[in-house]
């Protein structure tokens, strides 16, 4: 790109930012003249936040107790049922996301295609939802470390390292949190690439033991986990449904490129690209891995239950040390708690940019839409922090229980988060089509729709719906598990019904839909890739490349 171009500016490695460009014709949100998020996010770190940012304890963890709930066949089925709602929310949220890249993402598109106490309900329980899984990521950190350390009274020590190394990487700035998680996520997926491999090899004859597994663990104990006893078809389709709270769990968070999009450099180009790969993570990463899982692991290994706190718990680890090798549990052990450390950064840098955008948008205060000169809000960034303390109620009552309780608020919450992008698309899909908007013509756009957002919408209410059933049998009431599955679920309408009576706005029209506010800065920065500059740049263009290609001719 030549230096001529007015808009170009070497020292930000690319285009200047919409706020550098005219700071006095800049709409962001509704805020002029204001210091704002700057683009500091570039395609490598978009490209990893979509691929790896939030893989988490959810995968490398939680599968423990939904291997245990639902038998291997029961876990690779509600992996692959939320999978498709996942990629059907994604397709929906890219296709908003990369023609209107701003800030706020989704919970600022609500309010231009549904309406301002959508748009109010939707940041609330985003925000919720980031501030509650944080605290998640930090229990399940200690219960990693406990393999190392069985003495859990030193739980509020791993705690307290985690909450340091997170908020150093936030105020450090998104430019460091994209560095930050380009590295965590480079190792996450090396991680879960390699324990892929390695299982296949392990489940052929190819460990210490030479002993070949196939598809044992599918006929004894079983494909599916008769649930707390319950005899027949019955019982497997309980099982079944058990794991799907959980696989929600595993998948929330891959829409946050969206939160991301009012910080990515050249976001109509980048965007698109991140939203592509997503069909990537759900096969190789979530639903390899769950195969694995449930290849080497059987569902009646006493290690598997998460109630008793023990870092042994990962059935990655109970499948590598089933098979004997001795210092390999140790490696991938301390990988996970380098994937807790990622996530929980993921879920920091989420829920602060998610106030913020409830603050631009006059949902919560003003003083949360301050930000330093560099672009970082730093007031909804030590609002987010504190709730980080939340992680010490496992200090009590064992950690491996907490994560379970704050597992079942997200994965609700999460889902109601999806079911908002679902509802809200299909509000964005009326307006196109009732403005006359060829939809063709956007950066980024599906055939499945909009079929995929009401399957998506729908499907998520169900399982909200339902997730708590398993207190409802005979002697199996748990005030706490009832508590955080159906809190999430009953605050969304209250939410929306408390905003539609304080704010009185009415549902926007089709007719009356904004899709232009914000498009002029949008194009501003949008530009083509520079050449790359080293080797590594290079081979990171040829990697996209082929991402690309295979995309384009193969799954798409």
């Amino acid at each position: 790109m030549a230096s001529t171009d007015p808009a170009y500016d070497e020292k930000n490695d690319g285009f200047k930012l919409a706020t550098e460009v005219d700071s006095s014709n800049v709409e962001t949100a509704g805020v002029t003249a204001e210091r704002t998020l700057h683009r500091q996010l570039k395609n490598r770190h978009i490209a990893m936040i979509s691929i790896g940012g939030v893989i988490g304890t959810g995968l490398f963890l939680g599968t423990a107790n939904s291997l245990q709930a639902g038998g291997p066949v029961g876990l690779l089925l509600g992996y692959l049922v939320v999978g498709s709602i996942c990629y059907s929310v994604m397709i929906s949220l890219g296709e908003m996301i990369a023609y209107l890249p701003i800030p706020g993402g989704h919970i600022k598109l609500a309010e231009r295609f549904v309406d301002g106490a959508f748009s109010f309900t939707m940041g609330w329980n985003y925000w919720y939802n980031w501030t509650i899984i944080l605290p998640a990521e930090l229990s399940a950190a200690s219960v990693l470390v406990n393999f190392w350390d069985k003495n859990t009274n030193l739980n509020s020590l791993w705690i307290i390292i985690c909450i340091i190394v997170v908020v150093f990487i936030n105020f450090l700035g998104a430019g460091a949190y994209g560095e930050a998680e380009f590295v965590f996520a480079s190792i996450k997926v090396l991680t879960i690439v390699g324990l892929i491999i390695l299982g296949i090899i392990l489940d052929l004859g190819g460990g210490p033991d030479h002993d070949r597994l196939g598809f044992r663990f599918w006929k004894d104990p079983g494909p599916f986990v008769q649930y707390h006893g319950i005899a027949g078809a019955k019982g497997r389709f309980l099982g079944w449904w058990a794991v799907m709270t959980q696989a929600a769990f595993s998948f929330i968070g891959t829409e946050i490129v969206a939160i991301a999009a009012g910080e990515a450099k050249n976001p109509r180009r980048n965007l698109p690209r991140a939203i592509r790969r997503v069909y990537i993570r759900i096969l190789l990463f979530y639903i390899g891995g769950v195969t694995v899982i449930g290849l080497l692991v059987p569902s009646n290994d006493p290690r598997l239950g998460l109630g008793k706190g023990t870092a042994a718990a990962s059935p990655f680890v109970i499948a590598i040390k089933r098979s004997g090798i001795k210092a390999l549990p140790h490696i991938i052990n301390a990988c996970l708690v380098t994937s807790a450390w990622s996530a929980a950064s993921s879920d920091m840098y989420t829920s602060s940019r998610a106030l913020y955008g409830l603050a631009v948008a006059r949902n919560a205060p003003a003083l949360f839409k301050r930000t330093t000169r560099k672009g970082l809000p730093w007031v909804a960034l030590i609002c987010s922090t504190a709730f980080a303390f939340l992680a010490f109620m496992g200090v009590k009552s064992g950690s491996g229980k907490v994560f379970g309780w704050f597992a079942n608020m997200t994965a609700v919450a999460g889902l109601m988060t999806w079911f908002g992008i679902a509802v809200t698309y299909i509000r964005f899909y009326a307006g196109t089509k009732a403005q006359g908007i060829d939809r063709s013509r956007l950066p980024y756009t599906s055939n499945l729709q909009p079929f995929a957002a009401w399957y998506a919408a729908i499907a998520c209410l169900v399982i909200c719906f339902f997730s708590g059933w398993s207190v409802f049998l005979k002697d199996n009431w748990d005030t706490a598990t009832f508590v955080t599955n159906y809190l999430p679920l009953i605050l969304f309408p209250i939410l929306y019904v408390g905003a539609k009576w304080w704010k009185r706005t009415p549902i926007v029209p089709a007719t009356e839909m904004d899709f232009h506010s914000g498009l002029a800065e949008i194009e501003a920065d949008t530009y083509d890739e520079p050449p790359p500059k080293n080797k590594w740049e290079a081979i990171w263009q040829w990697l996209v490349c082929v991402s690309s290609l295979i995309r384009d001719h193969g799954l798409d």
